[in-house]
């Protein structure tokens, strides 16, 4: 069977990409649990190759506001959910071997990757360090800065064509989350650099973009304070 390249003109870095999302108890960076969680593997036209799912029980309540957004119950995670400890570590494990293989996605990748990383310091395990990561979020902002609107996944996976049926749901924004970075590398230029030099480049934009955006706020709340970092806000 031959190995046809069906994307000659995207990067070398988008043809195989795993895409990471979590749900969990809360906003707090520090003292969120993980709820759910998805890996899945995109290939060159952003269909599933592996797909790795986890509901865990937390170990606390999850509180209402939380499970309205992605539909996890505190009965449901008791009930189905899988011990957090060794869920954690899978993770984990399997996200720093698929990144010695492929980038790693996440949108807003310091929310999912510092939840994970605390998670592992609560369990007692060493964290990941996630490299080399794409997140599409910060892409985008670097790439069309000059764009109205909210940016949220929802809200620019519209903009970009990309399906989005399940907002929320872990594995549907995991998937999203994969095909806007392969989106942004077929239709942006600039970002055919390689993944390395991309991830630090990220970082750099990341925090300028953090910046920018605690400049606009302070206009109006002075006290406004704010935490640089990216893949990770530690």
């Amino acid at each position: 069977m031959l190995d046809f390249d069906f994307e000659p003109q995207a990067p070398a870095w988008s043809k195989r990409l795993a895409a990471f999302d979590l749900e969990t108890t809360g906003l707090d960076l520090k003292t969120a649990r993980v709820v759910t969680a998805c890996v899945v593997v995109l290939d060159h036209s952003g269909e599933p190759e592996q797909l790795h799912e986890w509901l865990i029980n937390p170990g606390i309540e999850i509180p209402e506001p939380a499970a309205a957004v992605h539909g996890i119950t505190t009965e449901i995670a008791v009930r189905d959910g899988v011990d957090p400890g060794p869920a954690i570590l899978e993770i984990t494990a399997l996200l720093k071997k698929l990144s010695f293989e492929m980038p790693l996605v996440a949108f807003n990748a310091p929310y999912d990757f510092t939840i994970l990383a605390n998670e592992s310091i609560r369990y007692g395990q060493e964290p990941l360090d996630p490299k080399p990561v794409l997140d599409p979020l910060v892409l985008d902002k670097q790439v069309d800065m000059y764009r109205k609107g909210k940016r949220n996944l929802g809200v620019m996976a519209e903009h970009y064509g990309i399906e989005l049926v399940d907002a929320h749901n872990s594995t549907a924004d995991a998937i999203a989350a994969g095909r806007l970075a392969q989106q942004l590398a077929k239709i942006k230029p600039e970002l055919d650099i390689p993944i390395q030099e991309l991830h630090d480049a990220q970082a750099k934009w990341s925090d300028e973009q953090t910046e920018s955006f605690a400049k606009y706020m302070r206009q109006n709340r002075p006290e406004f304070q704010t935490v640089l970092g990216w893949p990770i806000k530690i």
